[in-house]
């Protein structure tokens, strides 16, 4: 990609960022291109060398310690225990080759074939001693690469045991459980398979990229090349039917184009892959530069292009005749157009990137079939063109506003990562005072009050633009209500959480009602909720956050088990809490007629080690709220969506048929109902 007139940094940050987005070759091809072996070594009586060692597969390097933020640089954590070692200098590498890194167009450290890491340490007693720790890493090949990773390690000293070397021990006795089992008979999942999971959502996917791929046919980079794209398929006018079999060809390779990328995001994007791009505040927040960069450049900061060479090559290609020639003529369209239709592109493919391997393949069949569909359309019916508008300032009007749509949106990625780390820099009130501050602006703007470097004067105002004008300053307008603690039910997918707002109305009613209302009418919970003090159920609702602790306070008040897996990132999570919790038919029952545990799997808050579990699926061991949760989803009910509602007896059995996200008030409330009427006919009142 080149960049030019981009501030230092940000072109780094863009090559990172598609560097993982557009990878060309499948995760799950590729589990493990650096294996690590880890060996210590005595040198006197109190001091020894950690050697850790990585095996590189050819073609695949490891960068070094010695490299700037991005890419991430092999880093060492260790546990440190002042009274039995202390470390002695930093962690030392072998020779490392310094070279030009083409997937971050910059010159870097990394390891090709083997690396060596050693670390001293002087041992300060001589009782047994293990010295803990991770390191983190990140591996490329010359065209892609894989996540960064943590790694593990321990080393045993003055007779203690290594933790690698008793995992049966372990497992076996209870020092790093296995994944908790919770259901009975897990055949029982697929007579009770959720059928309705998905299509809502694929429905609004594709419907979104539908939306998205209209959008791009009026931006500056696109509109302008529907005349001059049909007349060149209709230039003959002794061969009308060939221009327009050209045209449909034309129109199919765009639309074949984007959904082969869509398909390489389904196959490189594993469910670990999905986990890390959506949860870690590493992509998340380059995603959010990403957009802020693309905004910069909507408003005329600088351009972003792609290589001259490469629009060239796929433009000679296109004065080839037959099918060839309308192929590479919609490539080179697909290239030329990409500094316009890139951050829309983009947009489908994070949203679509957390879902299963149908979803990106989805988004870009909608965005590229809105796309073609007017230069098929125009090539069929060339008299039309006589009726298009002509291009003009309004163009850069239209990239204008899709700048301001670009920073609003962008906050999503920065408030998931927020949530999820609990960094608490963007609380509900604080993201709705910039989206009201955006919009407010970009009513202006419409307005011609305010004015960007190409922008061309409004002498007046049409009414196509006096319509939006009155849509975004009626948004604001409804936007206020939200800093007072207004639901805005429309917009709960992608705010953040109602629990995070610091003066939320409806909250304080809610108490002072709680504290007026007799003891006996109190919601009865057993004792104080793990986790309380960072996670927090919607609406008022009290319950837990933990299995365990949830399934205790059911058996002593025989009720029955709401669970609902979630997650800080999950938009259809806030938009179930928002549309079909806060009814006051349902409200009122899980209030009175269950034990509600939500339980995060996107946490990122690690637990104390005597409640890490050894994976029964990988083996690996899982440190972190959200890993222990979504480890226990999978391996009980074979899925990682979310949300995923279940309502469960004491002893595993499911009550009724799960859910996962249905706005259906009426569905949802004869759930609870059926599961409450099971959970009687098994326990009892």
């Amino acid at each position: 990609m080149k960049v030019t007139k981009l501030l230092p940094g940000m072109r780094t940050i863009l090559i990172l960022f598609f560097a993982v987005l557009f990878s060309t070759t499948a995760w799950s091809q590729i589990l493990e291109p650096v294996k690590w072996n880890f060996s210590s070594e005595k040198t006197s009586e109190n001091e020894a060398v950690l050697t850790f060692k990585a095996d590189i597969e050819a073609h695949w390097h490891l960068y070094s310690q010695d490299i700037p933020m991005a890419p991430p640089a092999t880093t060492f954590f260790f546990e440190e225990d002042t009274l039995l070692y202390e470390l002695i200098g930093e962690v030392t590498e072998s020779e490392s080759i310094k070279e030009f890194d083409p997937n971050f167009d910059m010159v870097l450290k990394y390891f090709s074939d083997e690396a060596v890491f050693q670390q001293k340490i002087r041992l300060l007693t001589d009782d047994p001693v293990t010295i803990k720790g991770f390191l983190n890493y990140m591996c490329c090949d010359d065209m892609r690469c894989l996540p960064p990773e943590d790694v593990d390690f321990d080393f045993a000293f003055n007779g203690a045991v290594a933790q690698g070397e008793t995992t049966e021990v372990a497992l076996a006795d209870g020092e790093y459980k296995p994944t908790t089992v919770i259901i009975k008979d897990k055949a029982i999942l697929e007579e009770m398979k959720i059928e309705e999971l998905e299509y809502g959502s694929i429905w609004d996917l594709f419907i979104l990229a539908f939306l998205a791929g209209l959008i791009a046919i009026l931006t500056p980079c696109v509109f302008p090349m529907i005349p001059m794209t049909v007349s060149f398929f209709m230039h003959d006018g002794e061969s009308k039917a060939k221009g327009k079999f050209q045209a449909i060809i034309f129109g199919i390779s765009i639309v074949l184009i984007y959904t082969v990328i869509g398909t390489v995001i389904a196959l490189t994007l594993g469910v670990n892959f999905a986990n890390w791009l959506s949860t870690h505040w590493l992509p998340n927040v380059l995603f959010f530069l990403i957009f802020v960069i693309f905004a910069a450049s909507f408003f005329g900061m600088f351009e972003i292009t792609l290589p001259s060479w490469m629009i060239n090559k796929s433009d000679r290609n296109a004065e080839k005749g037959g099918i060839t020639g309308p192929f590479f003529m919609a490539f080179t369209l697909v290239l030329v157009s990409f500094s316009c239709t890139g951050p829309l592109v983009g947009s489908i493919l994070v949203k679509s990137a957390t879902g299963a391997w149908l979803e990106p393949i989805i988004g870009m069949l909608g965005f590229s079939l809105a796309f073609a569909l007017p230069f098929a359309l125009f090539a069929f019916f060339p008299s039309w063109l006589n009726k298009m508008p002509k291009s003009g300032g309004w163009l850069n009007s239209v990239k204008v506003v899709l700048g301001f749509l670009e920073l609003a949106l962008g906050l999503k990625f920065l408030s998931i990562a927020d949530q999820t780390y609990h960094w608490g820099l963007l609380d509900r009130e604080v993201y709705l005072a910039i989206w009201i501050v955006i919009f407010v602006l970009m009513g202006f703007y419409l307005l011609g009050k305010i004015k960007f470097a190409h922008d061309s004067d409004v002498k007046f105002i049409s009414v196509p633009r006096l319509t939006f004008v009155i849509i975004t300053f009626a948004f604001v307008m409804y936007l206020i209500p939200g800093m007072f603690g207004a639901p805005l039910k429309f917009l709960s997918g992608y705010l953040p959480p109602a629990q995070t707002h610091d003066f939320d109305i409806n909250a304080i009613v809610r108490e002072n009602v709680k504290m007026m209302a007799p003891e006996d009418d109190m919601p009865a919970i057993c004792e104080p909720a793990k986790y309380h003090e960072f996670l927090h159920l919607p609406l008022g609702l009290e319950g837990y956050f933990d299995y365990e602790q949830a399934l205790s306070c059911a058996k002593k008040l025989n009720k029955p088990l709401f669970i609902d897996f979630t997650g800080h990132g999950c938009v259809n999570c806030r938009e179930m809490e928002a549309n079909v919790w806060s009814d006051t038919k349902v409200l009122k029952r899980l209030q009175e007629d269950y034990i509600v545990v939500a339980l995060y799997v996107d946490d990122k808050t690690l637990v104390p080690e005597e409640e890490w579990i050894r994976s029964s699926a990988d083996g690996k061991l899982k440190k972190s709220v959200g890993k222990i949760y979504a480890d226990l989803q999978i391996h009980n009910f074979n899925i990682n969506a979310q949300p995923y509602y279940l309502l469960l007896g004491h002893d595993g059995e499911i009550l009724v048929k799960p859910r996962a996200y249905n706005l259906d008030i009426d569905a949802f409330v004869k759930f609870l109902e059926e599961g409450k009427k099971n959970f009687i006919e098994i326990y009892g009142e």
